[in-house]
């Protein structure tokens, strides 16, 4: 939806300059007048004087003339090349709430523009359960799906799973040791934490072999963990098991399949939580010799060449050269990431592809995609890697191999409990607790760990403090949660007063405050649009806090359900769900739940 008054600007404009680029579907923008300033919203001629063929002053000041004299507009302000509009409160209601459903329904691009996208993300691996980290990932990659699906373009969320390797053999090997075959729910552990606890306490083994050996040898202090890894017993028998799995040794490949059973047992709980969905989840385990075959045709074409040493590798200018295959002849990650790539692109046929991938990988990506364009995959413009930055706590990094991470899941139960805690403290006194108390915790705790994930530009690197986010005061899930909940208290206070009487009369609410909100409320689309375009989700969540604030400030200054006038207080009340209904939709476009009450 637009402003019909600006609708009508461009017709008018369009008209009168015959040779202009501009056409009937074309939109002139606007933005929220600027506070000090006379109007409800600008519009800034530098923006669409060219598309209009016209110098900017000339077109503002054509601009007053015209909207002067439409009946939507109560006054025209001109600033250089800026037209500050002050709109009648019928016609700015009209063209927002008024009809609130056709102003959500109009976030969705035209068909014509809309894609097929397959997102890739979480990649978790079955050595340790998930934590901090990939639930950022998760937010990252469920969010930015939900979002582009809402933008109106057909998604095709996927899951790579690293379920092979040296870091899963370390797992195996400590349980063969340590675990004395005690499964999972005898030891009353979940699967993904149960088999991470052996993680640790191999490389704890390993740790204290390297301490031994860096003893018995001194020469061999200065020598990094990794330099004396095949050094130690234990990283010898890892290797030697990794061989095994590779060549198929049935006890191996036994131990490998139940142990990953129970991780992804405990991964489906996991994403069951966060609300995660996949179309389809590969394993690398069934992917990581794809690649070879089409790295060694495009040899035979010329694309990619010997090393001296015999290991085949791209020239990638000014990205340096890349190993493809080693000098034996075994892949390497970048093999499998190609061959992985090319069977997506197979099955899916998207348009584009997107990998929400931490930014530690960037080189990499790059060096990805121009060997796919070497190869010729004429889609490998349409490639994309959504780069995040780390996510840290107050106590500091996490470090997987020393136990010292957060996992997930622990994390969800205390956003959980801080979340009941935070609720019960908003009783009054002597009231019960709420028959939904846990239902409503999960809803307030996960919303306002997505929503702390998501407020920054996902570049960003963030220090996210669980108590923090769950305040109900501030730019947090919460808060936005509140205003739902306090317009749904609203609703029935209304039908339990009985206060159905009067007539929505739009033109009643004339006030700074309801027009700012209407205002607002307008931007919903440019917020959804915006957010998908830039695939970035901090773009809607800004949006969302600006509406809530909207909201709380014409709730300050304006009576709702004790409005003297009965029409005016059944348009306030309309104007209440109308933004209830915008906040809920754009918080489920981010994946987050709204609770009835708080």
């Amino acid at each position: 939806m637009n402003l019909k008054c600006l609708d009508d600007l461009r017709d008018h404009l369009i008209a009168a300059h015959p040779n202009c680029k501009a056409t009937a579907s074309f939109e002139i923008l606007w933005e929220p007048c600027p506070a000090g300033m006379n109007g409800d919203i600008t519009v800034n001629c530098f923006r669409i004087a060219r598309d209009f063929a016209s110098a900017p002053d000339a077109l503002a000041e054509e601009a007053k003339n015209f909207l002067e004299q439409h009946t939507d507009v109560a006054g025209v302000e001109k600033i250089k090349a800026f037209v500050n509009v002050t709109l009648n409160a019928a016609g700015l209601f009209r063209d927002s709430v008024a009809d609130v459903k056709k102003l959500m329904a109009d976030v969705a691009l035209p068909e014509s523009e809309t894609k097929k996208i397959l997102v890739e993300y979480s990649a978790p691996n079955t050595n340790k359960p998930q934590h901090l980290g990939h639930v950022r990932n998760n937010t990252l990659g469920m969010s930015l799906v939900s979002l582009l699906a809402r933008a109106g373009h057909n998604m095709v969320p996927v899951n790579l799973v690293n379920d092979r390797g040296i870091h899963i053999c370390k797992s195996m090997l400590a349980y063969q040791r340590c675990g004395n075959n005690v499964l999972p729910e005898e030891a009353g552990i979940k699967g993904d934490h149960y088999v991470g606890d052996f993680y640790v306490k191999y490389n704890n083994m390993l740790s204290d072999e390297i301490k031994a050996l860096k003893a018995a040898k001194p020469e061999l202090a200065d020598k990094s963990s990794d330099e004396l890894f095949l050094e130690t017993e234990i990283g010898r028998e890892a290797q030697e098991m990794l061989r095994k799995w590779e060549a198929g040794d049935e006890d191996v490949v036994a131990l490998w399949k139940k142990m990953n059973e129970w991780v992804f047992k405990g991964f489906a709980e996991t994403y069951t939580r966060m609300g995660v969905k996949f179309v389809k989840t590969y394993l690398e385990s069934n992917t990581y010799l794809l690649g070879k075959e089409v790295i060694a045709e495009n040899l035979e074409k010329g694309v990619f060449q010997y090393r001296e040493d015999g290991a085949v590798i791209a020239d990638l200018g000014k990205l340096g050269q890349k190993v493809l295959l080693r000098k034996d002849g075994t892949s390497v990650y970048i093999t499998q990431d190609i061959g992985t790539t090319l069977l997506k692109h197979s099955e899916h046929d998207p348009d584009s592809m997107i990998w929400v991938v931490g930014d530690e990988q960037n080189l990499h990506f790059q060096m990805l995609f121009k060997i796919l364009k070497m190869m010729g995959a004429d889609w490998a413009d349409k490639l994309y890697h959504l780069s995040y930055g780390m996510v840290n706590l107050p106590s500091g990094r996490m470090k997987s191999r020393e136990g010292t991470v957060v996992d997930a899941d622990d994390l969800f139960d205390e956003m959980h409990n801080l979340a009941k805690q935070a609720t019960l403290e908003r009783l009054g006194e002597g009231e019960e607790a709420p028959a939904d108390l846990e239902e409503r915790a999960e809803t307030i705790g996960m919303g306002a760990l997505k929503f702390m994930l998501l407020k920054f530009n996902p570049k960003t690197t963030i220090l996210f403090d669980p108590q923090a986010s769950l305040r109900f005061e501030g730019d947090t899930g919460p808060y936005v949660q509140y205003v739902c909940a306090r317009i749904n208290s609203i609703a029935r206070k209304a039908a339990e007063r009985g206060l159905t009487d009067g007539t929505i009369d739009w033109s009643l609410l004339d006030s700074p405050e309801e027009k700012a909100l209407a205002v607002t409320a307008l931007r919903y689309r440019t917020a959804i649009r915006g957010a998908a375009e830039k695939m970035d989700c901090s773009v809607l969540v800004l949006y969302l806090l600006d509406l809530a604030k909207a909201f709380n400030r014409f709730y300050r200054e304006k009576q709702v359900l004790n409005a003297d006038d009965a029409n005016v207080r059944a348009t306030r009340l309309a104007l209440c769900y109308a933004v209830r209904d915008i906040l809920t939709d754009g918080l489920a476009t981010l994946t987050i739940g709204v609770p009835q009450a708080m």
